[in-house]
């Protein structure tokens, strides 16, 4: 059973209000609602009575509350010792990273750990966010700089760090790559690739809202997984990718990267930087890199 969908209903069985119980969670309310009826699907049955007025939990509702309630602590339970059990074995601050801050964030960084505090010793994972985000709930990730999602599980932290930078990448000899900065009005007729929106949501949606924004259609040429995969597609002329500005350290013959012109809103904040860690753990080496993050932030954010 979905442990995440347990904690939206006690969260509502505790408050019998859908807005206040997704506002402790961190959660829309329409989010909070659609885990719902996962959940009664998953049962095969009603949980709560809705009306326009109030909320009430059924007699099923009634009857799994404590259940769930025992089950949901045990699995906190067992997090924490996992995550004891992990930390007294390897001392290592173990650190992970989207591609984008794997190659632009944490070079930086680490170069400034070294100078800093050489006592903290890192372990660097690289992974998209749905795969990071799990991890650090195990114990088996100190902290993690991710995209932040739409559904945030109550039990992280997430911190707003800076707004990554799109650039647009595409064949060295295109005709707009001599260009300063390139609108999306721009792009219209060009073929795009873009990322699997199951696995990179955030980057796939990007170009999505983009073209949407400017009332265009995206014309999708192709779809692929890796950041370094797409950038080698566009060196092949298969078509141009919206990318972060840190992509471009990824060094393949032939392309060029070209600022993007977005105009504030949904889109842009598409690619929100946050870092993550879990809520009530104590670690003083997280806070340590943390803090020297915090006394370097604006000119990390810079190269952004």
């Amino acid at each position: 059973m979905d442990i995440a969908q347990l904690r939206c209903f006690l969260a509502v069985a505790d408050r019998l209000h859908f807005g206040r119980a997704a506002q402790s969670l961190d959660m829309l309310p329409a989010s909070l609602g659609r885990q719902i009826r996962l959940l009664e699907d998953r049962l095969e049955t009603r949980l709560f009575l809705r009306t326009t007025r109030s909320v009430s939990l059924t007699a099923a509702g009634e009857a799994i509350l404590e259940e769930a309630r025992a089950l949901v602590a045990r699995a906190d339970r067992l997090e924490d010792r996992l995550r004891g059990l992990r930390r007294a074995q390897a001392p290592v601050l173990k650190v992970g990273a989207i591609d984008s801050a794997a190659a632009g964030l944490m070079p930086q960084l680490l170069q400034v750990l070294r100078v800093e505090r050489p006592d903290l010793d890192v372990r660097l994972v690289e992974q998209k966010s749905i795969h990071l985000l799990p991890r650090l709930l195990s114990g088996s990730l100190d902290l993690v700089f991710c995209r932040p999602p739409e559904n945030r599980d109550p039990r992280i932290v997430f911190r707003t760090l800076f707004v990554e930078t799109a650039v647009v990448a595409l064949p060295a000899d295109h005709p707009l790559s001599g260009r300063s900065e390139i609108a999306i009005a721009d792009l219209a007729e060009a073929p795009l690739i873009v990322p699997d929106r199951r696995s990179r949501p955030h980057s796939h949606d990007l170009t999505i809202k983009l073209f949407l924004d400017a009332g265009l259609t995206a014309r999708i040429a192709q779809v692929a997984e890796e950041k370094h995969t797409i950038v080698n597609l566009v060196a092949t002329g298969t078509g141009l990718a919206i990318v972060p500005r840190w992509t471009a350290r990824i060094a393949v013959p032939g392309v060029s990267f070209v600022p993007l012109a977005i105009p504030p809103g949904r889109a842009r904040s598409t690619l929100v930087l946050a870092a993550a860690w879990l809520r009530g753990a104590r670690d003083p080496q997280r806070d340590a890199l943390l803090s020297t993050l915090d006394r370097h932030l604006p000119e990390i954010e810079a190269s952004a």
